[in-house]
């Protein structure tokens, strides 16, 4: 007889690889089931160009797995099983309309000076920041990588009140949920480097001007500055193969091409899922759903709590995104060659312009200029691309879901499959102002629109990469909804984890770990 596992897992994305993982070195066998023809979510490498020109689908950027508590742990073993990183020390920049630019390198000393070259009062600023960042980078770290629970809380605001004091801890707290533009604009006086850094919360769903999103300009630069970058050597899908060949290799299984039509449930206890063949596979201990609030609902037929079930179908997404794969005959024609050696490069002029991209996207309104975040990581790794080749990586932010007109009054088309080309030109038409000729080195292109995103991937709905908005209404102990941000559902036996659960979107696989650490209790 077929031993049924201890889990089964829905969902084959990093945040599930890094639970399973963790399980598995607990003893745990361990099911994966994953609807896609390959595991990896958002995070996988494909040559979707031409031969040979190796782009990352969605995530490039894996400093936070390379830094996380999960890659702490199995990162030896991980590395035994062909995980490997390309570091850098020139994170990003951001290159503006008059020519000037702004990098952030590991030397402290030269992202000084680049600032200085536009005040010497954001120089001191920056310095202070950069002086106090270890002590302050551990009390924020350690609210973001809490689990949220009433017991972690207490035990965590009673550590951080020992070290900080109480005007500290209440400075913490108000620096949490400070916009943008309020910490840029009392820290920082040149317009810049304001935008320089505020370019970061674009990355998410924080436009300029919404509350709780000082944290990530300012974790990104200071990290940027402290750590540089990290990328997968070639591709981000190293991350994603290492942990399935981990899962295997310890006795659990990951089957792609294989969609679950239902989780099975018995006097309100999860005991297996149905495959779409009708097989139904039991679990000993847990059923995990790397789902989408959405997905969740749709598997149960409902979780029995009001509650839940309406945070479930009310929870909120985050704009879409548009990507754009260019295999290069050569990289951009940037005016300042240094430009060349960053693995970002931000062309997002203002905060008053990312918050007007912003609002019409969530208007439903294709941006009269989007942000554009153009990778390099052929800079970083070459061998991503033939000799003398590279690729770039273009993410277009933001992008509505459902497409209800156009800011700028040129593109017609109220469906992706017909704006898709209109609006990648306007992308491109912004890269080429910025580098211009740009464009006649362009040798393959490949563009993914928000519907292609979550038709390859149901969790990122509209296009949203990071499963659901971290304004603060939703996030912490609300993340997706308040009792169970530690990825337990109503229905006992059932575990959601993903992007969607505390501490949410990024390839830091918080919520898998934390997850795991909560069902093995280590």
């Amino acid at each position: 007889m077929t031993q049924n596992p201890d889990a089964i897992i829905i969902g084959a994305g990093h945040n599930s690889l890094a639970c399973a993982c963790h399980l598995v070195s607990r003893g745990w066998k361990v099911a994966i089931y994953e609807q896609n023809a390959n595991p990896g979510g958002a995070v996988k490498t494909g040559e979707y160009t031409l031969p040979g020109f190796r782009h990352d689908w969605a995530a490039m950027n894996l400093s936070l797995f390379a830094g996380s508590a999960f890659h702490q742990q199995h990162g030896a073993e991980l590395a035994q099983h062909g995980l490997a990183f390309a570091p850098t020390a020139n994170p990003f920049a951001s290159l503006f309309p008059d020519g000037k630019w702004l990098g952030v390198s590991s030397d402290t000393a030269l992202t000084t000076a680049r600032i200085r070259g536009f005040s010497d009062a954001d120089a001191a600023a920056w310095t202070q920041l950069t002086e106090s960042f270890p002590a302050d980078a551990e009390a924020i770290l350690g609210v973001l990588g809490s689990p949220m629970s009433l017991r972690a809380l207490g035990t965590l605001m009673g550590k951080t009140w020992w070290r900080r004091g109480t005007a500290g801890s209440l400075d913490l707290a108000r620096f949490l949920t400070m916009s943008s533009r309020a910490w840029l604009d009392q820290t920082f006086e040149n317009d810049h480097v304001k935008a320089t850094l505020a370019a970061w919360g674009m990355h998410l769903d924080f436009a300029p001007d919404i509350a709780g999103g000082a944290v990530f300009p300012y974790l990104e630069g200071m990290a940027g500055q402290a750590f540089g970058m990290v990328l997968g050597q070639g591709g981000a899908d190293t991350i994603t193969s290492a942990m399935v060949a981990m899962i295997e290799a310890r006795g659990g299984s990951v089957q792609c091409g294989t969609s679950v039509s239902s989780i099975e449930q018995v006097a309100g206890r999860a005991i297996g899922i149905t495959l779409s063949d009708g097989t139904v596979v039991r679990a000993e201990k847990a059923v995990i759903a790397n789902l989408s609030p959405r997905g969740l609902m749709k598997l149960t037929g409902g979780t029995g709590d009001p509650r839940h079930e309406r945070a479930m179908k009310t929870f909120q997404h985050a704009p879409g995104t548009m990507m754009i794969h260019l295999a290069m005959d050569s990289l951009p024609n940037w005016p300042a060659a240094e430009l060349k050696r960053f693995a970002y490069v931000h062309l997002a002029p203002s905060m008053d312009q990312m918050a007007r991209t912003y609002a019409q996207a969530m208007a439903g309104q294709l941006p009269e200029e989007p942000v554009i975040v153009c990778g390099q990581p052929t800079v970083v790794d070459p061998s991503r691309a033939p000799a003398g080749k590279h690729i770039l990586w273009l993410q277009v932010r933001m992008a509505p879901g459902q497409i209800k007109g156009d800011a700028a009054g040129t593109i017609d088309a109220r469906n992706w499959q017909d704006a898709a080309e209109p609006f990648a030109e306007r992308a491109l038409d912004i890269l080429e102002r910025y580098a211009p000729g740009t464009r006649e080195n362009i040798i393959g292109k490949h563009v993914v629109t928000p519907d292609m995103f979550e038709a390859d991937n149901p969790n990122l709905v509209g296009g949203d990469q990071v499963c659901g908005s971290h304004h603060l209404h939703q996030h912490f102990m609300n993340r997706p909804a308040r009792g169970y941000a530690d990825g337990t559902t109503p229905i006992r036996n059932l575990y959601h984890t993903g992007a969607a659960v505390w501490p949410g979107g990024g390839t830091g696989a918080g919520p898998g770990t934390l997850l795991a650490r909560k069902l093995v209790g280590n």
